[in-house]
């Protein structure tokens, strides 16, 4: 296990993804709206989804210096994505929202967690 990513390059392109997402979380696009209410995500609670993921790619950044913030915060996606797969599974959404986009940010916060820090 490293304290700082080694390669770096994989944290910066999964900040990078953290950060249009939550740029398109702000005000959201269609289709993330529509995927907020297949999963009957109250609307009321959308607005922390954006602060949640411009906190991820800071910390994502930020771990390129801090030792082990890069490591928590690829942890804590892990988490955010796995309860985004189980709000998708539990809404009977079986559709491109769970198969592409939550398993597929997913696969990449494994990846990234494996490859940079565990490996």
């Amino acid at each position: 296990m490293t304290a700082l990513p080694d390669p770096i390059w994989p944290v910066v392109v999964l900040a990078a993804i953290q950060l249009f997402d939550g740029v398109i979380s702000w005000k959201p696009v269609p289709f993330v709206a529509k995927c907020f209410d297949d999963v009957h995500f109250p609307r009321k609670w959308w607005w922390v989804l954006t602060p949640i993921k411009f906190a991820a790619a800071a910390g994502l950044v930020a771990g390129i210096w801090i030792p082990y913030l890069g490591l928590v915060t690829c942890v804590a996606l892990v988490a955010y994505f796995l309860v985004a797969i189980g709000m998708h599974v539990a809404a009977r959404d079986f559709g491109r929202n769970l198969f592409v986009n939550a398993t597929g940010m997913l696969v990449i916060c494994v990846a990234t967690t494996l490859w940079c820090f565990l490996l």
